[in-house]
């Protein structure tokens, strides 16, 4: 595994045994233990892990998720959150795991940090920051595809990406994992300023984001 994916990973699973299978998460209707059998399931079942992204196979996907839950024990899951793929799968490749599971596991992980009452914000390393920019950059397009207004992203320390055209246009600042984290739908609690004409800033706050 890489150094983000594999920190993120590790550190998400020391969370996940400490707060327990019945606390909450961002993630609209899942508990922490919902939370890590999602993870597992789109690491370990090829064909449930596409109702992730395809609708219509949606259910299947929950019906692995809800049977997981019920048949393995909470710290059994968890460890198989920290364990990382099977070793059949393409993401034990270093520069596959990078790609397919840094982001991923930043976002889950403060799906379940900033859920908690108590929590606080962290300083990420310069390199992640990076990282996470340059997959947003790229990623972005889709991720506000439904946004009825233009999007441009700004970072504090000047460079800005033009995600979605169109105008009026919200210009969204921020460091690039709280941007990451609104432009994966946890607007909520992002810390980013939204600014531009009133009709652009009320549009996008409405917009359906995410995957």
């Amino acid at each position: 595994m890489t150094e983000h994916a594999r920190a993120e990973r590790h550190a998400l699973a020391d969370l996940l045994m400490a707060v327990g299978p019945d606390a909450p998460t961002l993630c609209a209707g899942w508990t922490t233990a919902h939370l890590a059998a999602h993870l597992v399931v789109r690491e370990s079942d090829v064909l449930a892990a596409a109702g992730i992204v395809l609708g219509p196979l949606a259910p299947r996907t929950k019906a692995a998720m809800d049977d997981l839950v019920r048949r393995t024990d909470y710290a059994t899951l968890v460890e198989r959150v920290r364990s990382g793929p099977p070793r059949w799968s393409p993401a034990r490749v270093g520069a596959v795991d990078r790609e397919l599971n840094t982001t991923e596991f930043f976002v889950h992980h403060e799906d379940v940090r900033r859920a908690q009452p108590t929590w606080q914000p962290r300083e990420l390393p310069d390199d992640l920051e990076e990282f996470l920019w340059r997959r947003l950059t790229r990623a972005g397009r889709f991720l506000f595809r439904r946004a009825a207004v233009g999007v441009l992203l700004v970072r504090p320390d000047g460079p800005t990406v033009r995600v979605r055209g169109g105008e009026p246009t919200a210009v969204l600042e921020g460091k690039p994992s709280e941007l990451t984290l609104y432009a994966f739908g946890r607007t909520s609690v992002a810390d980013v300023a939204l600014r531009g004409p009133s009709e652009a800033i009320e549009a996008l706050a409405h917009a359906p984001l995410g995957v």
